[in-house]
């Protein structure tokens, strides 16, 4: 399938692609959808390249199977289930069907349950029995956890609710840290598990609820769960008003627009979470309506596997010059590697090709100086996504946030021009001479031709996040169907979860180590030695 991009890639792989980028190349090496602008000008695909490109979703049957996700089929194959986190975002886009049933009363049902319970959560209707509730601990992992956060992190300019906490490793200082700043009669604990199963949560749902028995009388009337396991949320004393389930179509690293997201909604109020859902459902009309090549998550798509595929670039930085943003990078390495990180075919046959790259990434401009060195001189080209708002929320810092944005377009500038040692020499000809000159002028060469993309927007707002999240969803969806993988189940995080299973005895001491390898073995013995 890229066999005839590679050919093109290898006619062109050295040139300087810097010459390429005039007026008119950028006009046409963008896209703009909604409220964002990606630039694509700082890479070496070209108009033939792009065609080739584009040529890949028609082979792979994209527009087929992207119609067929959003008509509610089972394109979850391995699993036989619909893949509709897009319907929880269907604010006013009629029916959605699943077995000949239209799912969106339920969906819109939910959602209203959702927003009446969180405006009495806020308005303090809803009370604990301390009084109004102050605090909320939303308690997950993976998905039910990284989603939110991300999320709420995002949009802390519009926060005028109770505080929000995350708590999702099983590791006891977390919970710990989260339990010492809340007050558990003021405090609202979100139980985040479709089968209220998931050992981590509940372990930490446990440890939650015994720290609210010491003070409160009826722990279960100050726990929410979103799950679908009725029977196990009542045995937790968690009355069935505050249960709020999703299906199984909705998965777990997708879910944050429907219930998953309960604690967003609460810190930043339904009207804001509106806007959001609105903001995802404009990119996924965009998605469903614009030509390939004027199509954001198609192009944004595209370029990933002009890098991976076709250049074998191995990874690529997710670097937001947008502190609010802190957490999409984690939030985009869960998306993205959970979801194509997978050796096989759909139809079980190897892949023949390599899957989804390494996805790894800090806000700029910390990461300047940290990674960015290796970035800018290393020996290994890693493709950087840069994103940047036009404005912050904080006015009176606008300077800064001029300084942020001229670092931003200087990064992905420096990338792609480099320095070269005639430019190096004339940078210490003044300091050095001869030999010496000539060494210290090798360090200070930069190779560029290092590619970039840029998302621009003018200001992170609940509308800007929703079309920013689905625009990244969307470009999952696109480059699996390339690949022709199956972007929505992961039977990757299995094997470990049944190992740890069967080792928490040994662990504990209750069983021996027969059985169990050489290393596996004296690390238990070890840690035992050490008081595990």
């Amino acid at each position: 399938m890229f066999d005839a991009l590679k050919a093109h890639h290898a006619s062109v792989r050295d040139r300087r692609f810097e010459t390429m980028v005039d007026a008119a190349r950028a006009a046409d090496f963008a896209v703009e959808a909604g409220d964002m602008r990606l630039d694509y000008a700082k890479t070496n695909i070209d108009a033939e390249g792009r065609a080739l490109l584009i040529d890949l979703l028609d082979q792979a049957g994209v527009a087929v199977k992207r119609d067929a996700m959003f008509a509610g089929q089972a394109i979850n194959e391995t699993e036989g289930r619909a893949v509709l986190h897009t319907a929880l975002r269907n604010l006013d886009g009629g029916p959605v069907l699943v077995d000949q049933r239209d799912v969106m009363p339920e969906v819109l049902e939910t959602l209203d349950r959702m927003e009446a319970f969180a405006g009495d959560v806020r308005s303090g209707a809803y009370r604990g029995q301390g009084g109004a509730i102050t605090d909320v601990i939303n308690i997950g992992i993976g998905g039910s956890d990284l989603g939110p956060k991300m999320a709420t992190i995002a949009l802390a300019p519009y926060h005028d609710g109770p505080r929000c906490h995350f708590v999702s490793n099983v590791d006891g200082a977390d919970i710990a840290g989260v339990l010492r700043q809340c007050d558990p009669a003021t405090t609202l604990v979100i139980v985040a598990s479709k089968t209220f199963t998931t050992i981590e949560t509940m372990t930490n749902a446990r440890t939650a609820q015994a720290w609210m028995s010491d003070s409160v009388a009826d722990t279960g009337a100050q726990f929410a769960a979103l799950s679908t396991a009725a029977d196990k949320t009542a045995a937790f004393g968690i009355d069935a008003s505050r249960v709020f389930g999703f299906a199984d179509w909705v998965g777990g690293r997708y879910s944050m627009w429907g219930p998953i997201g309960l604690s967003l909604m609460i810190a930043v109020g339904p009207q804001a979470f509106r806007a959001f859902l609105r903001g995802g459902q404009a990119m996924d009309r965009h998605f469903l309506s614009a030509p390939w090549a004027e199509n954001m998550p198609a192009m944004l798509a595209l370029v990933g596997l002009w890098h991976n595929q076709v250049c074998g670039h191995a990874t690529r930085a997710v670097l937001p010059y947008d502190n609010l943003l802190s957490r999409l990078p984690a939030y985009l390495q869960q998306l993205e590697m959970e979801s194509n990180g997978k050796g096989v075919s759909m139809d079980g046959a190897d892949l023949p090709c390599d899957s989804g790259p390494v996805v790894w990434g800090e806000p700029g401009t910390n990461g300047q100086h940290a990674f960015y060195q290796l970035i800018h001189q290393g020996t290994r080209v890693i493709p950087c996504e840069f994103l940047i708002a036009a404005r912050s929320h904080e006015d009176d810092l606008h300077h800064q946030h001029q300084l942020l944005v001229a670092n931003c377009l200087a990064q992905s500038e420096a990338l792609m021009r480099g320095r070269d040692l005639d430019a190096a020499r004339s940078k210490v000809a003044g300091t050095f001479e001869g030999d010496e000159l000539e060494r210290q002028a090798r360090h200070r060469v930069f190779k560029g031709n290092r590619p970039s993309v840029t998302i621009a927007y003018p200001q992170l707002t609940p509308e800007v996040l929703g079309q920013i999240i689905a625009l990244y969803e969307h470009r999952v969806f696109v480059e699996g169907a390339v690949l022709g993988i199956n972007s929505y189940d992961q039977w990757g995080v299995e094997l470990g979860k049944e190992l740890a299973t069967a080792l928490q005895p040994v662990v504990e001491g209750k069983a021996g180590t027969d059985g169990k390898d050489g290393s596996t073995a004296a690390l238990v013995g070890f840690l035992q030695k050490h008081g595990v």
